[in-house]
């Protein structure tokens, strides 16, 4: 794999190209800790300076995230998603609700056109493993699942900028299920926007599915509030 010099464009460029190829492709996988400096180093036949270049552009990004004394670690999966990540930060729970809601029901409303039966069968499976990871109480394999369900409903939408849209967005979901659930009292399998979502899309009733989203959403808002 080592990185030979190019003519046109900079090596840094071309070992940042090769460290993004590396988090895209799920060889990094998100909050993993990437190799070290010297082994990176050897695997692509760069300097140090080049290599800190290259990460130092991705951190910039919001891939990684350097931690001096502990390593560098992928904390998204494009900079897409890492912008995300920044920008949640400094919003409130409620305006990251009412982004999803957004999201949600232009998913469901596409999907409820376009999903094709492997689709749905693929969302029935998602929700199955998400009702075993909750009578478990594995609520890292729960949000992971709840998670996977709603991208799934983005995926079978049909629009692939929608979708890339919705999986930019998924740390910080991801993270705000768990705060969720850690708070208590969350009713972690919840029909509305799951479940009947999936009937309503099997159904192509685009109404019916962007009601089921409006219905779960806005019972989290209040939850919220409560």
């Amino acid at each position: 794999m080592t990185l030979s010099t190019s003519h046109r464009q900079p090596l840094a460029d071309e070992v940042t190209a090769k460290l993004r190829e590396m988090i895209h492709s799920g060889e990094w996988l998100l909050n993993q800790r990437i190799p070290s400096e010297p082994e990176l180093m050897a695997r692509l036949g760069v300097s140090r300076g080049t290599l800190r270049e290259a990460i130092k552009a991705l951190a910039h990004g919001g891939m990684l995230e350097v931690r001096r004394g502990d390593g560098t670690y992928v904390r998204a999966t494009s900079e897409m998603s890492g912008a995300a990540r920044r920008m949640y930060q400094d919003h409130t729970e409620e305006h990251i609700l009412e982004v999803r809601l957004g999201l949600d029901t232009q998913a469901a409303r596409l999907a409820a056109r376009n999903a094709t039966p492997d689709d749905v069968t693929s969302l029935r499976a998602t929700l199955a493993a998400r009702a075993l990871a909750w009578a478990a109480a594995d609520y890292e394999g729960w949000a992971r699942a709840d998670w996977a369900f709603h991208e799934g409903v983005a995926k079978a939408s049909g629009n692939p900028l929608l979708h890339e849209l919705y999986v930019s967005f998924g740390g910080v979901f991801h993270q705000e299920l768990l705060k969720q659930q850690r708070r208590g009292r969350l009713d972690g399998l919840t029909e509305e926007g799951h479940g009947e979502l999936v009937e309503a899309i099997e159904a192509r009733d685009a109404e019916a599915a962007v009601a089921t989203v409006n219905r779960n959403l806005h019972s989290c808002a209040e939850w919220l509030r409560a």
